[in-house]
């Protein structure tokens, strides 16, 4: 079966929150057809090599079938929190769109089911 590479936004959606020096991301399934997908490559090592340049010295993984999501908490992504952070987004908001930017390959039966294309 062909398959094809598609940034994980046209697969799925995301959430960002944070407390302290850490980040909690959700990557929701667009479509329940696209879950296995999500679950077998958007891993714990995946998002540490996405966020590698961040530093987290940990990456959890939550998964949330019923929800279609996956949750993610990295620790010290953050510089430190909102209270001790110089840069711009002290608290990680934009972090889901970095993980949205991951690569994923979805099988070419499924890719009725994503979300805007591949010049988004």
């Amino acid at each position: 079966m062909k398959r094809v590479v598609v940034p994980l936004h046209r697969a799925a959606h995301g959430r960002t929150g944070d407390k302290g020096n850490r980040s909690n991301i959700s990557v929701i399934a667009w479509d329940p057809r696209l879950w296995d997908v999500l679950v077998e490559q958007v891993t714990e090592a995946a998002v540490a090599r996405q966020f590698a340049h961040r530093h987290p010295s940990r990456v959890q993984r939550f998964l949330l079938p019923q929800l279609q999501a996956i949750n993610f908490v990295l620790d010290d992504v953050l510089d430190g929190g909102v209270n001790d952070a110089l840069n711009l987004d002290s608290h990680g908001k934009a972090l889901a769109f970095l993980l949205l930017d991951l690569d994923v390959v979805v099988p070419e039966g499924l890719c009725v089911h994503l979300r805007g294309s591949d010049a988004d």
